[in-house]
């Protein structure tokens, strides 16, 4: 005979409900409420249903041309910062020392670009681009490349692309090499019994134990980089023109410099809907990919 189950200890997770309910789903409730009607100010609000969402969908509207046009910018900027930091901070975790005294070193000092606030570290890139002060321009100017982020569209990528790099590169570096310490030494011994070079070690049996890690280091990136305001607005406000204006800096001057709640409320509902479906589908794409290996592993006879 089972025993009863005892539902008292529900009792202990009812704070936190309460919590992320003004602090989530009533800020979410708002904002949809603000998403279906419009303002003139004086805080008189208007009835518009769906309208925002049929011209911020429509390419053919200013909104949805303008919201288009951010779009393509942070997918670029997102991919872009993927394609560099997830190899690079797999190459470096390969380089760490794994015993003795180098190791607490080098991972206090790949932790200390983490622990920079996010408005510290687009004023420290935006000195360090400039071409009278900043180390990086002068050094540029000084090779004789015209290297000048507020002027030159490529330049302020080039600019906000590196510092991202820089800023978060540790951190897939620390979780990579987190999971490499996690691997058996046996696996390693019988690389070495069967004569496997540092090429073989490392694609049959280190990349195949990061998947999981990668999968958290890539899902990580991909919302941080999507979401990325700070840095590039403190660095170069959006500009030059338009050519790093992403999303959420898009979203922040409907919302605050024009004042078009409405437009902002819809345009961050979309925003977080791209976000929570392209997590999704490469959470569910890899899962899917690791239990087919699974599965195949386990049903293969001796």
């Amino acid at each position: 005979m089972s025993k009863p189950r005892n539902e008292r200890a529900w009792l202990l997770v009812l704070p936190v409900v309460v919590l992320v309910a003004f602090s989530a789903l009533i800020p979410v409730m708002t904002v949809v409420n603000y998403s279906l009607q419009d303002t003139f100010g004086n805080n008189e609000f208007f009835w518009n249903g769906v309208g925002w969402f049929r011209e911020l969908l429509d390419p053919s509207t200013d909104l949805g041309g303008r919201f288009l046009d951010a779009l393509w910018r942070t997918l670029l900027f997102s991919a872009l910062c993927l394609l560099i930091e997830i190899p690079l901070g797999i190459g470096v975790a390969l380089t760490l020392p794994r015993r003795g005294w180098g190791v607490a070193a080098s991972l206090v000092v790949l932790a200390l670009p983490l622990l920079i606030p996010w408005n510290v570290v687009g004023t420290i890139w935006q000195v360090f681009g400039r071409r009278d002060i900043g180390l990086l321009g002068a050094a540029l100017n000084g090779m004789g490349l015209s290297y000048n982020y507020a002027q030159n569209p490529l330049d302020a990528w080039f600019t906000v692309v590196l510092m991202d790099v820089w800023h978060w590169t540790s951190l897939v570096v620390l979780l990579c090499y987190a999971g490499l310490r996690a691997i058996p030494d046996a696996y390693y011994q019988a690389a070495r019994v069967d004569g496997a070079n540092g090429w073989a070690v490392f694609r049959a049996i280190q990349l195949p134990k990061l998947q999981r890690v990668l999968t958290i280091a890539i899902l990580l990136r991909f919302m941080d980089s999507f979401m990325i305001y700070t840095e590039p607005f403190v660095v170069t406000g959006g500009g030059p023109g338009n050519a790093t204006t992403f999303l959420s800096i898009d979203l922040v001057k409907i919302a605050l410099g024009q004042f078009d709640l409405g437009k902002a409320a819809a345009m961050s509902i979309v925003y977080n809907l791209i976000i929570l479906t392209v997590c999704w589908v490469f959470f569910a794409t890899t899962t899917r990919d690791q239990n087919d290996a699974v599965t195949d592993a386990g049903g293969k006879g001796p």
